[in-house]
């Protein structure tokens, strides 16, 4: 019943916000669909004749599960890009809704792996024939690269709003093409957008992964402390990102995570422990049980407070602990230090069996519900 209120309270306050916005006329209208296609089939017919092999529009409601056949093939060696734009409601009434790059994936064939997108374009070189396919992500999960869903197909009813997609098989290099068709017309700068992506390459610090089943961001970068010391760099909005690093780290009673950091935001200024408000920045190791701990600096719980994750994909392997809380010391850097074998043993033994190893650190950055 806790978890009930906390839920209803949070969602009260957020549905407060939405009227607000509403009421204010600060509500983010959704993209107009038809004037973006209008636009770019525009910029198609201004690109010179090879340019372009193939088209196709593709709307994916996101009411509908994986997989949706856009009908351009592709030979082993093609480019192809994709560009998206729409609007996927978790909550229309509470105005929560993430951008395509978070749930529209792809793959090449019935067999091939799931690709992600890191903005609401992308650019893939096929490395098998077969069909380009679209899929929504949320509300399910992957447990496979394939494509494999985590819940039966039914979680997706319900589910609101929806994506455009424009697929574009290049008859000439995808660089090339993209720059041709930026010429002809970038009516909202998403194809300036897809060359800087292509030009820039990764952006995760060596010897850093995104999860590859949350997908691809550009959430962290690799800079430098004010002394001139390696660091990672975080700007999130609206936007998810889970950035991994492999260890292999006996876990005993000496077992310790150390950090330095600085925050200088938060994204929630509404206690994270529910589902629409669970926005937050931390730091988190894997054990080799599959459960992780993360530390996360909070609006508004006091530290020591530990729940496990509110979320329906992550409840089974998620434990959140407060470090920090408020907004006093935003803005300067700080010294954290967690024992991981007492934290384990005081919140979560009753959850799964004591670990033998750290697996991963990781660094969690999530603004999608607010």
């Amino acid at each position: 019943m806790t978890w009930v209120i906390t839920d209803l309270t949070v969602a009260g306050r957020l549905a407060l916000r939405a009227l607000g916005r509403r009421r204010t006329g600060k509500i983010q209208p959704a993209p107009d669909l038809e004037a973006w296609r209008s636009g770019l089939d525009g910029s198609l017919a201004r690109l010179p004749e090879g340019a372009v092999a193939e088209h196709a529009w593709v709307h994916l409601p996101a009411d509908e599960p994986p997989w949706r056949d856009s009908g351009v093939e592709l030979a082993a060696g093609d480019e192809v890009s994709y560009f998206t734009a729409g609007r996927i409601y978790a909550s229309r009434g509470l105005d929560i809704w993430v951008e395509p790059k978070f749930q529209i994936w792809a793959k090449i064939g019935a067999d091939g792996n799931i690709i992600s997108a890191a903005r609401n374009s992308h650019t893939v070189g096929a490395d098998q024939a077969g069909t380009l396919r679209f899929g929504n992500y949320s509300p399910n999960d992957w447990i496979d690269r394939k494509g494999a869903r985590l819940h039966d197909d039914s979680v997706y009813k319900g589910a609101q709003g929806g994506a455009l997609i424009l697929v574009v098989r290049w008859g000439v290099s995808a660089i090339d093409g993209l720059k041709a068709l930026k010429a002809a017309g970038d009516p909202d700068g998403i194809v300036s957008g897809e060359i800087e992506r292509l030009l820039q390459g990764p952006t995760a610090p060596a010897g850093w992964h995104y999860l590859w089943h949350l997908g691809e961001s550009e959430v962290y970068r690799p800079c430098k402390t004010p002394e001139g010391a390696p660091a990672v760099c975080c700007k999130v909005r609206g936007d998810v990102g889970i950035l991994q690093k492999d260890v292999d780290l006996a876990l005993t009673p000496g077992t310790e995570l150390s950090w330095r950091w600085i925050v200088e935001d938060l994204p929630s200024d509404i206690r994270e422990d529910s589902i629409p408000s669970h926005d937050y920045l931390s730091i988190a190791v894997e054990f080799d049980n599959d459960w992780d701990i993360t530390y996360y600096w909070s609006c508004r719980l006091k530290p020591g407070v530990g729940y496990v994750c509110p979320l329906p994909n992550w409840k089974h392997r998620e434990f959140h602990v407060v470090v920090r809380s408020g907004r006093d010391g935003l803005g300067a850097w700080v010294d954290d230090r967690r024992n991981l074998y007492d934290d384990y043993q005081r919140y979560m033994a009753d959850l799964a069996p004591l670990p033998a190893r750290v697996v991963k650190v990781w660094f969690i950055a999530n603004s999608t519900f607010q």
